[in-house]
């Protein structure tokens, strides 16, 4: 029905695949408009670039010939292919002159009172079957194609920026977009080279959505003084592989642009997760921007610098932490595979290890486990047998509890049942000498809980590694109401000393990792069953316009539905947040069965890869 309507109302449709594109105009010569007429350029386009004055035209001239100047030196490009692209470029202070473009990409300041009005304007100049795009960030497409007597032709192209490095174009449609833009602007931007993903015209389009309510979630994190700047940002570099920090990253966007389109997101979709934390605000009011003012949730070397300086906030050298407890052996309780990582980090650094399994089996299991660790190693020229044989002689495995009787501290790694946790905290609290340390794995279970079935609360902490213990840096150290400080600071020396990062939170639901990571895959799986985008074009969109190593449905298939929705159901009944609510579809895959790549099927098909 809206297809047929549309082709009523706009006799000018043009057939999918027969539009041809020679002439492309670029309106708006700042850094992402003399992008984009590079890109096109480099391509064997003729380009039509407009400024509103000379200075402005000036301005993108330089730009566009420092960057390929740029890409001469490194052998990108020759000198020749970079005068023959600057001769496709046409540069104007006239709309009028883009009369004979096929495509024109608006790429100026985000405000929908010029935007509109150059819209207006190009409606009037440009023939009756060109595309007109606008390369908006937040703004609706729609409105502004309420500016044109023909709003069919009207389509969002959000290039990312650096636009000749980022291969991601969010490609937006409304409701009104011809099915024939749509079609020859995907093949159009193919053509250049880059991966166009379609969406629907919504505040935030894919990636800013999902990215933005992160980045307002790790703001509101730190705005209650749950976890230290540095803990959050090292937290999601190194428990997700994630390139920057939420926080710094924030800095690098700018905390205005972060707030204003949070607003705009938030004025749309009214989602109390796009809402932008109060701190933001503050920030803004106060000048303190980010990056580009010298100052935001960092302090930096100068204005526009990314060197981080110390500040009032910084951590002292002098405050490393120090081994209150003296550390000499350590106890594992369990044999799978988190605990055999486990139980091979701490060998590896020297430490003697008693480890407990419930049968001999099991036991023998993990010296299974960490000598074929070791012989792959050594095959590749990593590890010696001289160095197998040491780690191996530091283990002693047991199936008796009561032989942690000796150790100086036991970190539990068994199922996350908190009945079953609980229990073994009771005997541990009656094994373990006084002063032990007993610390969990736990992911999502509360702490306290564990602590307080002992008599000994104070030396109850949350050691939580992340899988595979041997490989990833991050061990989150959880402290209960009742944990005493020394224990902390132990803790956190002690992951130094076996080479991992230490990050500090207390005890809620998801700690940092999970808190930040699950409700955007939440946000994910809403996305998709809104039939917003295709789970393709959303991991797509993640994975290179914010440089994320996963898209958030492979990551959900590789953690398993069942795993990701326990832990949202956790976050919610926590926080009381109804955004955070698992959302339905994650709840019906689930139930079918649709696990992820354990049982062949979840937001993908594996069964014939």
């Amino acid at each position: 029905m809206m297809r047929a309507m549309t082709s009523q109302s706009s006799p000018e449709t043009t057939e999918p695949g027969t539009r041809t594109f020679t002439t492309i105009g670029v309106v708006g010569l700042g850094t992402m408009g003399a992008g984009i007429v590079e890109v096109f350029a480099r391509h064997g386009y003729d380009v039509v670039g407009v400024e509103v004055d000379d200075a402005g035209v000036e301005r993108g001239r330089q730009h566009v010939t420092a960057s390929t100047g740029r890409a001469v030196k490194r052998e990108k490009m020759t000198a020749e292919e970079q005068s023959a692209l600057l001769d496709r470029v046409r540069f104007t202070t006239e709309l009028k002159d883009l009369a004979d473009a096929d495509l024109v990409v608006e790429a100026v300041v985000e405000s929908m009172d010029v935007k509109k009005g150059i819209f207006q304007d190009l409606d009037g100049i440009v023939r009756p079957e060109t595309v007109l795009a606008t390369n908006t960030s937040s703004l609706s497409v729609t409105e502004l194609s309420s500016a044109t007597s023909a709003p069919g032709r009207v389509i969002g192209v959000h290039f990312f920026n650096p636009a000749p490095v980022q291969d991601l174009v969010e490609v937006v449609r409304t409701v009104v977009t011809e099915p024939s833009v749509l079609a020859d602007v995907q093949a159009l931007l193919g053509s250049l080279g880059k991966s166009p993903v379609v969406c629907g015209d919504k505040a935030g389009f894919i990636a800013n959505t999902l990215l933005f309510g992160y980045l307002n979630h790790a703001a509101s994190m730190f705005e209650g003084r749950y976890a230290t700047r540095e803990d959050i940002d090292a937290a999601m570099r190194f428990g997700c592989g994630y390139p920057m920090g939420p926080l710094a990253l924030l800095d690098l966007i700018g905390l205005d642009t972060a707030y204003e389109i949070l607003e705009t997101m938030y004025r749309q979709g009214r989602d109390r997760l796009h809402a932008p934390t109060p701190i933001l605000k503050q920030m803004v009011t106060a000048g303190l921007l980010g990056r580009k003012t010298g100052r935001g949730f960092y302090t930096y070397e100068s204005v526009d610098s990314p060197v981080v300086v110390p500040d009032a906030a910084t951590p002292s050298a002098d405050e490393a932490p120090q081994l209150r407890h003296d550390i000499r052996q350590v106890g594992v309780v369990g044999t799978g595979t988190m605990a055999a990582g486990i139980v091979e980090v701490f060998a590896k650094a020297g430490y003697d290890v008693l480890y407990v399994g419930r049968s001999q089996d099991k036991v023998d299991g993990v010296v299974t486990t960490i000598t074929k660790n070791f012989d792959k190693q050594i095959q590749r020229g990593r590890a010696t047998e001289e160095a197998k044989t040491e780690v191996l002689g530091r283990l002693t495995g047991s199936i008796k509890l009561d032989d942690l009787g000796s150790v100086d501290i036991v970190v539990e790694a068994i199922a996350e049942d908190l009945a079953v946790k609980t229990t073994l905290f009771e005997n541990l609290d009656e094994i373990c000498k006084p002063g032990a340390i007993l610390a969990t794995t736990t992911s999502s279970l509360p702490i306290i809980a564990m602590a307080k079935v002992t008599q000994r609360p104070q030396d109850v902490i949350g050691m939580h590694f992340f899988n595979p213990a041997t490989v990833m840096k991050l061990v989150e150290v959880v402290s209960t109401v009742s944990t005493d400080d020394d224990v902390t600071e132990t803790t956190r020396a002690l992951c130094a000393k076996v080479g991992k990062v230490a990050v500090s939170c207390g005890d809620r639901a998801g700690f940092i990792v999970n808190a930040l990571l699950f409700p955007y895959l939440n946000d994910a799986v809403k996305m998709l069953e809104q039939h917003y985008a295709t789970a393709d074009d959303i991991d797509t969109a993640m994975k290179q316009g914010c440089a994320l190593p996963m898209g958030p449905f492979e990551l959900l298939d590789v953690v398993g539905n069942d795993v990701s929705l326990a832990i949202q159901r956790e976050l919610y009944q926590e926080f009381r947040e109804p955004g955070f609510a698992p959302a339905p579809l994650l709840e019906h895959l689930v139930t079918a069965g649709y696990l992820g790549r354990k049982t062949k099927r979840g937001f993908r098909d594996y069964s014939r890869r």
